[in-house]
């Protein structure tokens, strides 16, 4: 028998917190996902959706999207506590299908992920977040556990994406949801590669580079991109107080200069690591003047 599906977003639900009141939009339900069901239910087909703690997590929620420790979310209708948002929105669109009486149908997660590289003001957008989501994913569905309304259930499940997508319009993140880059080489494992894999040198080149800003970025752009590197821990920024040896001249543009290429050579020098929402660009003329050294 032939099975035929369709994958959703978690739009179709009207409501889904807390899991027990999760239900198909209405004027949708009895017209477009009752008879889809029951159809699925005859073809022994999977209903198909996405869930994505990532588009539904706040700051208050960063750990139960991501499967850390936390308080968790009470349901007082099932008396049941949520420990992370995958299950809530597994047991939200659970809960839809029981209300249409299609409870056993199976369900597959036909994608769900986390982008490993951001905008500046994406802050929990990194590949530490990418990393702890997607691996914790993988460990979750192949527990055997299933979710509080469906105990001991399995989830085929699929990760988006398999590959970076670097010319996709939209944001920095929409870009780099993969776990590999267009060239092939990893971005990280979640576990189920085959083999240590190891760390990745910097992109070859002949000489050294340097990520500084694109002349027609904005005082305000830049400004942000300055706030990202020096808020990440990561990056040391007292060359550009004041004081520092690259504090002079006091601009936006030289301050976010430094700052920039200073992210760009810790982060590993890939062309990405210079985008930046595509305020950079990466040259090899050295940048430093008078005591102002800047890394390479």
């Amino acid at each position: 028998m032939l099975q035929v599906s369709t994958p959703h977003t978690l739009g179709i639900l009207s409501s889904s917190d807390p899991p027990s009141t999760g239900r198909f939009r209405r004027g949708f339900d009895r017209v477009i996902f009752g008879p889809m069901l029951q159809f699925l239910r005859e073809t022994k087909s999977p209903f198909m959706v996405n869930p994505y703690p990532y588009f539904g997590f706040t700051e208050r929620t960063l750990n139960y999207a991501l499967f850390k420790r936390n308080r968790g979310v009470f349901d007082k209708a099932t008396g049941i506590t949520y420990k992370n948002m995958f299950d809530g929105m597994m047991d939200a669109t659970y809960s839809a299908m029981k209300k249409l009486g299609y409870g056993d149908v199976d369900i597959v997660v036909a994608e769900t992920g986390w982008p490993s590289l951001g905008d500046p003001n994406q802050v929990h957008v990194n590949l530490a977040n990418a990393v702890a989501y997607n691996r914790r994913l993988v460990r979750h569905v192949t527990s055997g556990l299933g979710t509080p309304l469906m105990p001991r259930r399995t989830f085929e499940t699929y990760i988006f994406s398999l590959f970076n997508e670097n010319l996709k319009p939209g944001s920095t993140a929409e870009r780099n949801f993969g776990l590999f880059r267009p060239d092939f080489t990893p971005v990280y494992d979640v576990g189920i590669m085959r083999g240590a894999q190891p760390v990745l040198p910097p992109p070859s080149g002949s000489g050294k580079r340097w990520c500084v800003p694109k002349a027609d970025a904005s005082d305000a752009a830049l400004q942000s991109n300055i706030n990202y590197v020096c808020s990440r821990g990561t990056v040391d920024c007292k060359a550009i107080q004041s004081g520092g040896p690259c504090f002079s001249p006091d601009t936006v543009r030289a301050h976010a200069s430094y700052a920039m290429n200073a992210y760009y050579q810790s982060a590993g020098r890939h062309v990405y690591n210079c985008d930046f929402s595509n305020t950079g660009v990466i040259t090899d003329a050295d940048p430093s003047h008078g005591t102002c050294v800047y890394a390479a």
